[in-house]
C-alpha cells in the first residue's frame, strides 16, 4: 500500500467543541466544516492534519457508532516543548504529566482534549547511553 496521507480521526459526540479546542490550542485550522465532520490541517505544518466527527454519523458502521476514543495517545513533535507547555498552563488546559526529561530521548509533557483524548507534546533530546543503543543506526535524537 502507497498511502498519500496519514491523519487520526477522532469521534466523539461534540463535533464543534473539539474542533474548536484543536484550532485555539494546537493552531489548527478548518479546510472543511459540517455539523458532523471538520477537517483541520495545522496552520503552522501543512502537512499535519487531524479530523474529527460526529461519533454516531451513519458513516460509521453500527459496531463503532457512539463510541470516543479511548487508549489513544497523540504525539506533537516540536521546536520548543518548554514554550508549549508555558503556553499549555497559561490556557488552563489540564496538564497530566508535568514538563520532564525521559532518559529515552524526549522533553516531553501531556495534557488531553475534551474527549480525554491524551497528547504527548515533544522535543527530541539526547538519549542516555543505554537507550541511544537501541535506536537503528542513525536515527537517534542529538
Amino acid at each position: 500500500m502507497q498511502c498519500k496521507s496519514y491523519y487520526p480521526v477522532l469521534m466523539t459526540p461534540d463535533v464543534a467543541a473539539t474542533a474548536t479546542f484543536w484550532c485555539d490550542h494546537f493552531r489548527f485550522e478548518r479546510l472543511f466544516e459540517a455539523d458532523w465532520y471538520v477537517h483541520l490541517q495545522s496552520r503552522e505544518s501543512p502537512s499535519v492534519a487531524l479530523a474529527v466527527l460526529e461519533q454516531s454519523h451513519e458513516t460509521v458502521p453500527a459496531p463503532g457508532r457512539d463510541r470516543t476514543a479511548t487508549g489513544l495517545l497523540i504525539n506533537f513533535e516540536v521546536e520548543d516543548v518548554d514554550a508549549e507547555y508555558a503556553r499549555a498552563k497559561a490556557a488552563g488546559l489540564p496538564i497530566l504529566l508535568d514538563l520532564r526529561d525521559e532518559d529515552f530521548g524526549q522533553r516531553h509533557f501531556i495534557t488531553t482534549d475534551p474527549n480525554g483524548v491524551l497528547i504527548d507534546v515533544i522535543t527530541p533530546i539526547t538519549p542516555s547511553a543505554e537507550y541511544a543503543a537501541q535506536y537503528a543506526a542513525g536515527v537517534a535524537p542529538e
